[in-house]
């Protein structure tokens, strides 16, 4: 069988087997193990590269992640962040709504992950929500939409996870994903504003009722500090920062805020375990996934194809890898994605001339608009259970939205100067720049 024709088979079986309800990971194997029958490789070496796959440094940072997120949501502190943003924004029209989308920024700069963000809404502010008459559809909607954030803003479990498969700067990755989240969260504040419900009318907060939020969840909001600060010092790696921001949670917060919560931490450590088994069992499947994909040579005939449509253009590139992503992020988690594609995503990077910090922001934020399309959307369809509405209903309601994030694409396509402007000032390394000669200052090449 030629390679094109294995190739075929392989994503026939890994397609046919999602349809009929195989999870993703055993689908991704059984294509692979399937396909290995008609090449000279080895049952054992296909096995050699799923250990292989996670044998990543790296990936030890997800799990620590996972644990912030879950230690910040089952302890309840981050009801104090939601009361900063309601006295921040919950007087202007869609008060709730503008809460909803700032909380999201405020904590994506500390779980890294979109279903913790859609469960401490749905529990806290969905329920008011509720109360003040807003269209649940719609609730679940934003609530969706706004979680994505977590994968954007810095930590971002995608970014850990395309920087260790990629060999691109997990810290350029980090802040060059701030552009696409930041306005993503205005672009959802501005439609909440002049096309969402009204909700009800709030009184504006005074300035010391602002200040006294702010206290309140200043210790909180130091675990960004704690994250970003040591990996741009250069203190800690990604996994450092991760174990350094749950040392902070464990002997700063919790004891301050709600010392109780400490019989209830192995509760918090084994439900962390478990959702990090979830991506990791992927990247192994999708790790061998792509390797057979890279062996049999895909990445050159889909680079062969997408060239011939759009040449040398790196622009253009990008934007039929953009087509190529919302599509495959509508059927396949954005982890495995990610890892199955890195050969191609390679391969066009150095055929178009892309800086790879820049190939990697555009490809997370397409997948990232994933996250809320059907048939997977997966971030829409936990909002939508936890909501109490059908996933129908929030499609419909989530469609305006997606107006925010194909802009939002769009502007970090066309704009890669000031996409990786914050990396180039603080972390010069991840996006080429060495230091001078002369031993001030930086040299680097254009973007």
């Amino acid at each position: 069988m030629s390679n094109g024709g294995i190739l075929i088979l392989m994503a026939v079986l890994f397609l046919g087997f999602g349809y009929m309800g195989v999870p993703v990971t055993f689908a991704l194997i059984a294509g692979v193990l399937i396909a290995v029958q008609f090449t000279a490789i080895s049952m054992q070496s296909m096995v050699g590269q799923l250990f292989h796959g996670i044998d990543s440094e790296a990936l030890l940072a997800v799990p620590f992640f996972l644990l912030v997120g879950e230690l910040m949501a089952s302890s309840d502190v981050v009801h104090r962040m939601i009361r900063l943003a309601q006295t921040l924004v919950g007087h202007m029209r869609g008060g709730l709504a503008q809460v909803v989308t700032l909380f999201s920024m405020f904590f994506a700069g500390i779980s890294g992950s979109s279903t913790a963000d859609v469960a401490v809404l749905s529990r806290t502010v969905a329920p008011e929500m509720d109360r003040e008459g807003y269209d649940r559809a719609f609730t679940a909607a934003l609530i969706a939409s706004a979680s994505t954030m977590a994968n954007l803003i810095p930590p971002s479990i995608m970014a850990i996870v395309y920087g260790a498969t990629g060999n691109v700067s997990i810290g350029g990755l980090f802040l060059a994903g701030v552009v696409p989240g930041v306005l993503i969260g205005i672009g959802l504040m501005v439609y909440s504003y002049f096309w969402g419900p009204v909700g009800i009318k709030k009184q504006r907060a005074s300035f010391a009722e602002i200040g006294g939020a702010a206290r309140a969840s200043a210790l909180p909001m130091v675990i960004p500090v704690i994250i970003m600060g040591g990996i741009l010092s250069g203190w800690f790696t990604p996994t450092e920062a991760g174990m350094a921001a749950v040392v902070y949670i464990l002997f700063v917060l919790i004891p301050v805020f709600r010392p109780q919560h400490v019989y209830e931490l192995p509760r918090d450590f084994m439900y962390a375990g478990l959702l990090y088994s979830l991506p990791l069992a992927a990247v192994a499947a999708a790790s061998a996934f792509g390797w057979m994909v890279a062996f049999l040579r895909g990445p050159d005939i889909v680079a062969t194809y997408i060239t011939s449509l759009a040449g040398n253009n790196g622009a253009m590139i990008m934007f039929l890898l953009v087509v190529l992503f919302v599509i495959v992020g509508d059927f396949i988690d954005a982890v495995p994605a990610i890892i199955i594609f890195m050969p191609i995503i390679n391969k066009l990077t150095e055929v178009g001339n892309i800086h790879p910090l820049h190939m990697g922001v555009v490809i997370i934020t397409t997948l990232v608009f994933g996250l809320i399309t059907p048939p997977y959307g997966l971030s829409l369809l936990v909002a939508s259970k936890y909501v109490g509405v059908g996933f129908g209903k929030a499609v419909v309601r989530s469609l305006p939205l997606y107006a925010v994030f194909l802009l939002t694409i769009a502007f970090v396509v066309l704009f890669p100067e000031i996409v990786l402007w914050l990396p180039k000032q603080l972390l010069p390394e991840s996006v080429g720049c060495f230091k001078s000669p002369s031993g001030t200052g930086y040299i680097c090449p254009s973007l």
